[in-house]
């Protein structure tokens, strides 16, 4: 048997190349084979080189059987001797299944390597102006799926997501009426201020503002689609000061109010 390769998992951030890690541009550069999910620019794949097999296995929003594929293709592939990049949006520890690919890596005996990337979770609010902590504001953030309100067995504990001062949810574009009821009900105010924030950092990006009574409404209005992330907490008041802020000092071409 052929001398195995290897699997580097590479978290690729939100999308845009200039988001990545140093770390993540250089082992991108050195691929044999990139294995690439749906929210990767073609900036990104462009790092590697010219002979790189590229092959997308993404998943489309609401369809999971292509995990077990992903496995099987990842191994195959490091069995051929390979240097094999696995890029996954945002950090692949963070809700992106990176935990089951490692371990099913080394129940196959294939040496892997993760390199952490920019979530979605810090990068979506920062680019819509919102800081997920601020002094006058919040002191604690929390980070949750909102895969689990949508029929799946709900495990978070939504008395405890409510006494957190900022929430963030991701992959909730479909449940964020489900999500805003949630709070409520643990005894969220309805007059809490929440944003969605679609494809940040991409061309298509979008912001809709509202509060927990209404913005399920807003998203349905805009008809915001996957990518997006929500953002529930009073820090969501302070977006329009902190954009103008930070457009006097980017010369942002277009700021969200």
């Amino acid at each position: 048997m052929a001398k195995i390769g290897q699997v580097i998992l590479v978290g690729a951030g939100p999308g845009d190349p200039d988001l990545l890690t140093i770390r993540a541009v250089q082992r991108i550069s050195i691929g044999d084979v990139l294995v690439y999910d749906r929210l990767i620019q073609q900036g990104v794949l462009a790092l590697a080189k010219p002979t790189a097999e590229r092959i997308y296995m993404g998943k489309e929003p609401g369809l999971h059987t292509r995990q077990e594929q992903i496995h099987a293709l990842l191994v195959e592939k490091a069995y051929e001797g390979k240097t094999v990049v696995r890029l996954k949006g945002g950090d692949p520890f963070l809700f992106g299944r990176g935990g089951e690919e490692v371990e099913y890596l080394a129940e196959h005996g294939v040496p892997f390597e993760v390199v952490p990337g920019v979530s979605s979770c810090l990068s979506a609010p920062l680019s819509a102006g919102i800081a997920v902590t601020h002094r006058d504001a919040s002191s604690s953030v929390v980070i949750v799926t909102g895969h689990n309100a949508l029929g799946n067995e709900d495990r978070i504990e939504w008395d405890a997501v409510a006494k957190i001062d900022t929430a963030v949810f991701l992959m909730c574009v479909h449940n964020v009426e489900t999500i805003a009821r949630n709070l409520i009900a643990a005894g969220r105010s309805p007059a809490t201020p929440a944003a969605m924030i679609q494809m940040a950092y991409w061309d298509g990006e979008h912001v809709v503002t509202g509060t927990l009574e209404n913005i399920a409404a807003e998203v349905r209005r805009a008809e915001i689609e996957p990518p997006a992330t929500l953002v529930v907490g009073e820090v969501v008041r302070l977006r329009t000061k902190l954009l103008q802020l930070m457009a006097s000092q980017l010369e942002r071409k277009e700021v969200y109010v």
